[in-house]
């Protein structure tokens, strides 16, 4: 990344501004904003999250709000109620007083006096939910929004549940947000009342994987902030981002497709992260592109940002399979609208092991066929990566050549020329099973001619949500279905000479949670098919070869490494006992903020595990320790969940420990029991 400190506007700022809410809780922003904002107001820029801008965000928002600032907007980065510096408790997400809190936010930051009335609204995961989310509410100052791996739909996309399935992901972040949610403010911010504002956290904070796991279907829970629910609530422009190695690689694309403003997308081959600090790379000038959007969309720059393609995606090259790669070899092709008509649905049917010829995506498949089976040891999905990549530890599936030999495997012929796809293949099957619950995994994947396997994409469907995830029902042993599977959206380019390979298994723990009982799936060829949207490798890429800037930003934030970093990821198989476990440490070690004399650290534990083809024996665990240090104040949060099962319920054990240096100041532990709801 190139810094940059010669920018068109001199800034200043505003460490810790309250904000008052209508209910008395006053939260806490950071404002960066041109010198001369007092005489001349800019329109202002909210990036609203809870991961504690004083410290742990602060070195990241200082490379991208004070560049922002340094091209005319005031930059404001908020924490939400019940975090950081910010008054209250966090209950849980995108709940509608966090809602109702962002809408008092832009209301106040519009009557500012350095501020010209317009807003806009910015951020990646949390920050992007936040501001679509908002957006769906009309705010009269939100003039457009700039968002980063995002969902518009909380149950179907999002980090708890695929296809109806439970992610582990669902307990990680659940542990994340435990741990996030229990630190305590910075007494240099908030003085002498840290303390009681600390044990208010504490004490009205519960596990929140209990709230959900206490919703297992498609219902006004989720439907809530789920903005799918109604595009047309959205109103105004929308700029749109994720990565393939994303957990996010959907939204983009749905967004482009079912909004009716002006919008533009963008999908790089990013993990988790803004597109200028895309990993794996290359990451792209994003900052310079956002310039360009507020200018356009705030204030009313004519600058052509809306010309070119509606869609600019990473076409991505073949590579070999691995947990990590520092760059993805590939290319940006442009689509003028989406769906887009370069894009035609090619359909395959399924026979004995092989994908066949393509035939017309309309036409009816052919029912009969012999029966194909599979029943999948519970070790299958431990070579799958995470459900969302955030490249640390590396976490990209591995080989998967070991996963497939308790699959159901479907090779092409050797291509005899490249294929490139681009946007989200679904896997249609006619099948039975032997359970009244079960699920199936589809993974597809480049297979080069040595036979390395590298996933390309892959989708999970819970079979008794086949047709709602509102109203499932179990499923009649030995009865036939028909079942769809949308796989995640990519682009990938298959050279000539590689074989397109679809694996069906019917476990894939630990990225989902296993079935009650393991089943036999029945597929039955020639009516079981693969659709892949195939765009053609002579169609024009209507884009530059190099339509981005390098990344830039304003220089880093001070910060000294006190302590290493410690990055951990082990599969572990014990052939005497048959446990299994997948094991990951990220551990940050201790930092220190120059600038506030502040160190900080926060190690992140998960554990996975499960004995033989015991279903009933997947566990997961993960473990937190944030701890915040200046002069004699040592402060420490321990926090462990636990979620383990039986054929008909989940089992929640959780504890919550304080520490003022070593003494315990506050200590809970939660057994909860929550049924499986055909789960």
């Amino acid at each position: 990344m190139r810094y940059v400190t010669n920018l068109p506007y001199e800034t200043k700022e505003e460490e810790h501004v309250t904000i008052p809410m209508s209910d008395g809780v006053r939260l806490s922003a950071h404002i960066w904003r041109p010198t001369s904002s007092d005489q001349e107001p800019v329109p202002a820029v909210l990036e609203y999250i809870p991961y504690r801008k004083r410290d742990l965000t602060a070195v990241r928002d200082s490379v991208h709000h004070p560049y922002l600032a340094g091209h005319g907007y005031a930059c404001v980065r908020v924490d939400l109620r019940g975090t950081g510096d910010s008054e209250g408790v966090l209950r849980d997400e995108y709940l509608e007083r966090e809602q109702a809190d962002a809408e008092e936010i832009l209301a106040w930051l519009a009557e500012q006096h350095w501020c010209d009335g317009g807003t806009g609204m910015m951020g990646i995961s949390w920050g992007a939910f936040a501001a679509l989310q908002v957006a769906a509410r009309r705010p009269p100052s939100l003039k457009a929004i700039a968002i980063a791996s995002f969902t518009d739909d909380r149950h179907a996309d999002d980090m708890h549940y695929m296809g109806g399935a439970l992610l582990s992901d669902n307990l990680a972040e659940a542990g994340t947000m435990f741990a996030y949610g229990t630190c305590p403010p910075d007494p240099a911010v908030v003085g002498d009342r840290w303390r009681g504002m600390w044990h208010e956290r504490l004490e009205n904070t519960e596990p929140w994987v209990l709230e959900w796991l206490r919703h297992q279907r498609r219902d006004d829970y989720w439907r809530h902030a789920s903005v799918c629910e109604d595009y047309t609530s959205v109103r105004c422009p929308v700029l749109a981002s994720s990565g393939w190695a994303d957990g996010y690689s959907n939204a983009v694309t749905r967004l482009l497709g079912n909004l009716d403003v002006p919008r533009k997308g963008l999908i790089g081959p990013w993990s988790h992260k803004f597109p200028h600090l895309g990993e794996p790379g290359p990451a792209i000038g994003y900052l310079q592109e956002l310039v360009r959007w507020w200018d356009h969309w705030l204030k009313g720059v004519d600058n052509g940002v809306m010309d070119g393609p509606m869609l600019l995606a990473w076409m991505q090259d073949s590579v070999p399979p691995s947990t990590s790669y520092e760059e993805r070899p590939g290319r940006w092709v442009g689509e003028p609208h989406w769906p887009s008509p370069h894009i035609r649905p090619e359909t395959h049917p399924l026979t004995r092991h092989t994908i066949g010829p393509a035939q017309d995506a309309t036409a009816v498949p052919s029912e009969g066929g012999a029966a194909m089976t599979v029943r999948s040891p519970l070790s299958v999905g431990q070579f799958a990566g995470k459900w969302a990549s955030y490249n640390a530890p590396p976490d990209l599936p591995y080989d998967q050549r070991e996963e497939d030999g308790g699959s159901l495997v479907f090779d092409s012929e050797p291509l005899t020329e490249p294929v490139e796809i681009l946007g989200s293949p679904s896997v249609e099957l006619d099948l039975s099973v032997s359970e009244p619950v079960a699920l199936v995994a589809a993974r597809l994947s480049d297979v080069s001619p040595d036979g390395a396997a590298t996933r390309v994409s892959y989708g999970i469907l819970n079979l008794t949500r086949r047709d709602s995830t509102e109203s499932p029902e179990p499923l009649e042993p030995g009865r036939r279905y028909r079942a769809t599977i949308p796989l995640n959206g990519v682009a990938q380019a298959f050279p000539a000479g590689h074989r397109i390979r679809l694996s069906l298994s019917t476990s894939y723990w630990p990225l989902a949670w296993p079935a009650p009982k393991p089943a036999l799936l029945s597929v039955h060829e020639h009516s079981s098919t693969l659709t892949l949207p195939v765009r053609p490798v002579d169609e024009p890429d209507e884009v530059a070869s190099s339509p981005f800037g390098e990344p830039e930003g304003t220089p880093p934030l001070a910060m000294t490494q006190v302590t290493p970093p410690e990055e951990r990821w082990d599969v572990k198989r014990d052939l005497i006992d048959y446990r299994s476990e997948l094991d990951i440490v990220k551990d940050r070690g201790t930092v220190r903020f120059e600038d506030i004399g502040l160190e900080a650290g926060r190690r992140a534990h998960e554990r996975y595990t499960a004995v033989a083809d015991d279903f009933t024996s997947a566990g997961g665990e993960t473990t937190w320790t944030m701890r915040f240090r200046r002069d004699a104040w040592d402060v420490r949060v321990v926090t462990s969940t636990r979620l383990t099962c039986d054929e008909t319920d989940f089992f929640v054990d959780a504890t919550l420990d304080a520490y003022e240096a070593d003494r315990r100041v506050f200590s809970r532990t939660w057994n909860e029991t929550v049924p499986r709801d055909l789960l």
